[in-house]
């Protein structure tokens, strides 16, 4: 493969993922203390096709399932408590993310119903980052952002922080914005 084909592979994976899988990958490996095939079994990929994603030879996750055990995984390690599980309370969080619907909710819920009081309170964040990322690239939301940023600069910087950062992020910027409400 060359050069080329890598480097316009994770410049695809910045723009759909807001960063390169290699690094969201390699966070929750370091995190999770796991070799790549067991981060691979958890989300339901190929340990190769893992290794594909985080080299830049391929570059986008084609099965939105996969997308959401991501996600779901991505939240468990930003959780404050986190550092404090023990490593069976880990593996049964992870087998519990390993065993979610083949269907992220989200996509079998009629969009009407997607932000009705049960699922707000389901996970409104995980949510409002699904509905922007399967509406809008991540450079599509950027641009958006900018448009809209000299007159509505908390909208700009919602669209950001929701729609390209990190699970993390938004999840504090939620906690603040609950708060001043």
């Amino acid at each position: 493969m060359t050069d080329d084909i890598v480097i316009r592979n994770r410049a695809r994976q910045i723009e759909w993922y807001g960063e390169p899988l290699h690094d969201r990958f390699r966070r929750l490996l370091d995190r999770l203390r796991l070799p790549q095939s067991a981060l691979a079994e958890v989300l339901g990929l190929s340990a190769p096709m893992l290794s594909q994603l985080m080299s830049g030879q391929r570059a986008k996750i084609s099965n939105p399932a996969v997308v959401s055990r991501l996600m779901a995984v991505e939240s468990m390690v930003a959780e404050p408590g986190f550092a404090a599980l023990s490593a069976d309370e880990v593996r049964e969080r992870l087998d519990q993310v390993r065993s979610q619907n083949t269907t992220p909710s989200y996509l079998s819920v009629p969009t009407a119903q997607r932000f009705s009081p049960a699922a707000r309170s389901a996970d409104p964040v995980a949510g409002i980052q699904a509905l922007l990322r399967g509406l809008a690239s991540a450079a599509e939301i950027e641009d958006a952002a900018r448009l809209i940023e000299a007159h509505h600069p908390d909208l700009a910087t919602m669209l950001r922080v929701y729609g390209n950062g990190r699970t993390a992020d938004a999840r504090a910027h939620f906690a603040r914005v609950m708060e001043d409400s």
